[in-house]
């Protein structure tokens, strides 16, 4: 006989997000990723943690699972004080996908782990940063993000932040292969004796003998 169903104890709420990706429970706000902004979803209550999840009504057939996202509950003792946002900032990359230049003065962006924000801070200085950085948080879409945090701590350290030396990295750390390259020293046969100088002299011969030539 098979055992029963574990009990799942929650209390169930409908809700619609905000244009701003977020609902509202408790005087709090959470963030939803931008793709569920405008729709009705479920949210299911439980002690320390909430769990947004797909009506059903919404589910494709071939859906493998609801579950948007979750946060940790914010309990306040005090209704005193006014209400908590709470923002996951990965939930707002489709946004800056959009516009990269949202990210300067998006407030979920405040979130990200300290590599990233040092990353963007020397980013954003330079043209088209905008959509440099974006792009390389963009990776935690497509990678492991403890892996892209790695790739982006070691960029910062070599003292190289771009999008390109990040990518190398990254694929580095996903290939296995050694970031720390051995230092070379080449044989005494190639080391450079005479430094070479310009023959300007030599130039305007070659010069002349094309025009005499002609």
């Amino acid at each position: 006989m098979p055992l029963p169903t574990a009990f799942d104890g929650y209390v169930e709420h409908s809700k619609r997000v905000s244009p701003t990706c977020l609902i509202t429970f408790e005087r709090n706000r959470y963030s939803v990723p931008a793709s569920f902004a405008n729709r009705p979803v479920s949210l299911h209550i439980y002690p320390e943690r909430l769990v947004i999840v797909m009506l059903k009504a919404c589910l494709r057939h071939d859906a493998e699972g609801h579950v948007v996202c979750e946060h940790q509950r914010i309990i306040e003792r005090s209704h005193r004080q006014p209400g908590r946002v709470i923002y996951d900032w990965r939930h707002y990359l489709a946004v800056v996908q959009r516009k990269p230049g949202a990210l300067r003065n998006g407030a979920p962006f405040v979130e990200m782990p300290e590599a990233f924000r040092q990353l963007q801070g020397q980013m954003l200085r330079k043209p088209g940063g905008d959509r440099e950085m974006v792009e390389i948080l963009s990776l935690v879409l497509h990678h492991d993000e403890q892996a892209v945090l790695c790739a982006v701590e070691l960029a910062l350290e070599a003292g190289v932040p771009t999008k390109t030396h990040v990518l190398n990295l990254l694929h580095r750390l996903v290939d296995g292969t050694p970031i720390d390259q051995p230092d070379v020293t080449p044989p005494s046969s190639l080391v450079l004796t005479k430094e070479p100088e310009a023959n300007v002299a030599r130039y305007d011969g070659l010069r002349g003998g094309t025009r005499h030539a002609s």
